[in-house]
């Protein structure tokens, strides 16, 4: 399953389309906060994350996520990427970084890269 946060729902509706029309199980979260309260986090075989959201945003989500030894792969999806927010978010474990407006084949390219299936 590809677990979404963001806090767009537009988008979030957009990608689940995108991505269940190629066969994935889609979960959509409008916060990092919902996402780490859902009972379907151990389900989730990646994550495609905002930076900028309101509460949590997507980078102290990744931390988190590292630090509680998760090991789950996070794809950054921003508007607002620049060079030190991307080498900031790999190194903290993001193992893809793309910037809106995203091109279908690219997010899906990072997402079966991530998942190990290319």
């Amino acid at each position: 399953m590809i677990g979404i946060v963001d806090d767009d729902p537009s988008l979030r509706r957009s990608l689940r389309n995108l991505l269940m029309s190629v066969g994935f199980r889609v979960d959509t979260f409008e916060s990092a906060e919902a996402f780490l309260q859902s009972g379907h986090r151990d389900e989730i075989g990646c994550v495609v994350l905002d930076v900028r959201m309101a509460g949590m945003n997507g980078l102290d989500l990744l931390k988190h996520l590292a630090a509680s030894g998760s090991r789950i792969p996070v794809i950054i999806l921003t508007a607002h990427g620049d060079d030190d927010m991307r080498q900031r978010t790999l190194q903290v474990g993001a193992t893809a970084f793309l910037e809106k407006p995203v091109r279908g084949p690219a997010l899906l390219e990072a997402i079966r890269s991530a998942l190990g299936s290319e």
